[in-house]
């Protein structure tokens, strides 16, 4: 029954909002915005001709790449971090700064160090994507109820065993919402990459786009990055609920 309330909702939140988009377009708020109908017309124009196929082939690239590399490392870093008091001291205000640092002013010196190819993509994507995992990471393993560590310890568990058997589970919820936010920025990254970097994937068609005014077409590249990004978040939710059916504490979005 939630389930189904669930989607119910996410399909009223969805019509509010295309409708809502659909009715400013026809005023219109601008002459730049169109309408929901002419953005989906324009979408699958772009799909049907094999535009958007191949944007996303260049796209997917430092995306898969970045968030892989983040998803991992990130992951590992926020357990260290998490386990060890000296070593969250030590690694934490860097990726303190790194989040809070304007990453515009930071990709003229990616293009210096790494030129304009993949490498200097994949930091972008990186640096947008692994400060949140880590920190979440991190805090959600140092915030692990003692209790529970206590527990472990009074069955005669190894360090290791509480870490995979108690600490990792119960911290879970975080650390997925931590990876969900990364991979959304991760999202970002990628995009403002091939905004800032080199116009190519999907950043090329909103830069053309944007160059011959068919703001239709612009809208449909960026409405398409959001489904998708939407589409991989769903599937990453998932996959946290496979991994931990047992420590399943729901979302906002439902």
């Amino acid at each position: 029954m939630t389930s189904y309330r669930s989607l119910f909702l996410k399909l009223l939140s969805a019509v509010l909002v295309f409708g809502a988009w659909e009715i400013a377009g026809r005023i219109p708020v601008s002459y730049s915005f169109p309408t929901f109908l002419d953005t989906m017309s324009a979408l699958a124009a772009l799909t049907l001709d094999g535009t958007m196929l191949r944007a996303y082939a260049e796209t997917l690239q430092p995306l898969a790449v970045g968030v892989t590399i983040s998803a991992v490392f990130g992951i590992g870093i926020g357990l260290w971090v998490g386990l060890s008091a000296r070593f969250d001291w030590l690694f934490s205000p860097i990726f303190i700064v790194m989040q809070a640092a304007p990453l515009a002013a930071l990709i003229p010196l990616l293009v210096m160090a790494y030129g304009i190819g993949l490498t200097s993509k994949v930091f972008v994507v990186c640096i947008m994507a692994m400060p949140v995992i880590v920190l979440n990471t991190g805090a959600a393993v140092r915030n692990t109820p003692s209790s529970l560590k206590e527990m472990g310890k009074a069955f005669l568990a190894r360090e290791d065993q509480i870490i995979l058997k108690v600490i990792i589970p119960a911290a879970s919820p975080v650390i997925f919402s931590g990876l969900r936010l990364g991979i959304s920025a991760g999202f970002i990254g990628a995009i403002l990459a091939e905004l800032k970097i080199t116009p190519t994937g999907v950043g090329d068609i909103i830069t053309y786009s944007r160059s011959i005014a068919d703001y239709p077409s612009m809208y449909a590249a960026i409405f398409s990055i959001i489904l998708f990004a939407v589409l991989f978040l769903n599937l990453v939710e998932r996959l946290e609920f496979i991994l931990f059916k047992g420590n399943n504490r729901g979302y906002v979005s439902d």
